[in-house]
């Protein structure tokens, strides 16, 4: 079952996961509660839509921007609505 790690804390973890472009999205309700605050970053990707971010926090460490999400996506990329994917901050073991 892929988990996603950040300082030791195992964040997300789920047997239901998407993968596009390398990355493993988890669905959102496999995000643990306390670890994860939205930002107001957002980046644009041409064919998946635009990305909202959320910063994680393990044990008092943080790491900004380091998951994103798709609320609304391009139609291409609907399979990834609301999952969450992250930077290689946090290590995604599957």
């Amino acid at each position: 079952m892929p988990r996603a790690i950040f300082n030791g804390t195992v964040i997300a973890e789920s047997e239901t996961f998407e993968v596009v472009e390398e990355n493993i999205y988890f669905p959102a309700e496999s995000m643990k509660e306390g670890h994860f605050h939205p930002t107001d970053h957002t980046t644009i990707c041409g064919w998946k839509g635009t990305a909202n971010y959320y910063s994680v926090e393990a044990d008092g460490e943080n790491a900004e921007n380091a998951a994103w999400t798709y609320h609304e996506p391009k139609p291409k990329a609907m399979n990834i609505k609301g999952f969450v994917a992250f930077y290689p901050i946090v290590t995604v073991e599957r």
